[in-house]
């Protein structure tokens, strides 16, 4: 008997949750469950994280969490309790399977079968964000070695354990050079340690359109935070709908298994929300401790069930459909199907003793740092760049002058172009002009200058060699 931690939700949620487990029970699923609230009435009692320090102990008690949708309320700064969970417990892994169910559910590509490994824990939802000036604000874009090695690895561990024969990168590399460049560099250098899995790579924007074309040209896809957010979803919906998948957020001590859609709340308490999403998380949650007969006696009803056409109506269509379900008939139609298979879609069969022995990262010796100059970030409200030039050239020193001015990453001057529209958010880069080492005293002159001459400087960068290699961005144009 396995202790989990179950959370109801907002929304759908408590409904899709009562079916899930019912059907867990029927099927004699050897779970104990323990529930806490989280989400909507917990922020709006005044607990700004949306979850009580009980709640938490509960969950990195059992290391098990079956949690339906949640609602984060609009305004009010809140920040997601998904992502907030998924940090805080180290779950940087992301599994969304999307396989078509054709011809018992609406799709254009009958023979989709792909699996989305998403990095779960950095990239933009790191969710740091600033205000800079009147015009401009910022959200960080962060991604690690440590990250890109974790999921990465655990993408082709997947493909290898459960026989999948390809792995494919999406970032956008090709024009952020330095973060999903990272990202590319670390899935080529782990692709060579998996000789026999097929490798490749895509720009996002023309593989997103090609999984959506062409679904059956991938097998696993792996990349960074954001983009697996949007290309689950999309992948979800061209295999029949996003109602129907299901996700696991697997860390290296505890996991968390949800349906991948939202809390709904536009159809809540009116028992037709479609439970199928939640129940393939908690299918995903049998297989991952060890329960894999009874998993596979749950897919194999639910599968037998869609297959006879008894549909919610999210899913439900004229001429493909048989009878159109609430909530909790649909759940009652997959718990009489126990113990049967589908007769035109594929029986599932789950390996026993599937486990991940994922090394720990270790951390490389630290490369050879060197400052070659800095960026200072100034708020400006001018529009001549050639001015802001001339008083940012008082800030020149022995050791560093002013090279470049960009507004929003395009080079303004020297030699910008009078078409280019500029905000009151400039880029300064000072640099020696031979590109030289400099130190840290020099770039505390430019900032003492700056000061003394009035100018609003709201944040820098320094520009590092890491192992002589430039480690930092050309201005566009430049």
């Amino acid at each position: 008997m396995k202790t989990i931690t179950v959370a109801k939700g907002d929304g759908i949620g408590p409904e899709i949750m009562d079916a899930t487990l019912k059907i867990l029970k029927a099927a004699n699923a050897q779970i104990k469950i323990e529930e806490i609230e989280v989400g909507e009435k917990v922020y709006l009692s005044g607990n700004t994280s949306g979850i009580s320090k009980d709640a938490w102990q509960t969950i990195r008690k059992n290391k098990i969490f079956l949690k339906a949708p949640i609602t984060t309320p609009q305004g009010g700064g809140y920040k997601s309790l998904n992502v907030t969970m998924r940090k805080s417990l180290g779950l940087y892994a992301n599994i969304r399977p999307c396989k078509s169910l054709h011809p018992f559910v609406s799709t254009k590509h009958k023979d989709m079968d792909v699996v989305i490994i998403r990095e779960n824990e950095e990239d933009l939802y790191g969710g740091i964000e600033h205000q800079q000036t009147d015009e401009v604000v910022q959200c960080l874009k962060l991604i690690s070695r440590p990250g890109c090695e974790k999921i990465i690895r655990y993408a082709f561990e997947y493909a290898r354990l459960y026989g999948r024969k390809k792995v494919t990168c999406f970032t956008k590399d090709n024009i952020m050079k330095q973060t999903d460049g990272l990202f590319h560099r670390v899935f080529d250098e782990i692709a060579q340690e998996y000789p026999n899995i097929e490798n490749e790579h895509w720009i996002i924007d023309i593989g997103a359109a090609r999984l959506a074309d062409t679904p059956e040209m991938f097998d696993v896809i792996v990349m960074p935070n954001l983009y697996g957010d949007v290309v689950s979803d999309v992948a979800a919906q061209i295999a029949g709908s996003v109602g129907l998948a299901g996700s696991s957020n697997i860390g290296d001590s505890c996991a968390m298994f949800e349906a991948i859609h939202g809390s709904a709340p536009m159809i809540a308490n009116q028992n037709v929300a479609n439970p199928s999403g939640l129940l393939q998380g908690a299918i995903l949650m049998l297989n991952h401790i060890g329960q894999t007969e009874v998993a596979e006696k749950i897919q194999n009803a639910w599968l037998k069930t869609v297959e006879e056409g008894i549909h919610t109506f999210d899913v439900y269509k004229e001429g493909i459909s048989k009878q159109k379900v609430s909530t909790s008939e649909f759940a009652d139609a997959v718990i009489a199907n126990l113990d049967q298979y589908p007769s035109v879609l594929e029986k599932v069969h789950y390996e026993k003793g599937i486990t991940f022995n994922l090394p720990k990262y270790e951390r490389k010796a630290p490369a050879k740092k060197e400052l070659l100059g800095v960026d200072i970030f100034v708020q400006w409200n001018g529009e001549e760049a050639d001015q802001l030039a001339q008083l940012l050239q008082q800030l020149n020193n022995g050791d560093a002058q002013l090279t470049m001015i960009t507004n929003r990453g395009v080079k303004v001057w020297p030699e910008g172009f009078e078409e280019t529209f500029c905000t009151d958010h400039w880029r300064c880069r000072y640099q020696t002009a031979e590109g030289n080492v400099i130190d840290n005293e020099s770039v505390i002159k430019i900032l003492s200058k700056a000061w003394e001459h009035q100018i609003d400087v709201i944040k820098t960068e320094n520009l590092y060699l890491f192992d002589g290699q430039r480690s930092f961005s050309l201005g566009q144009g430049q």
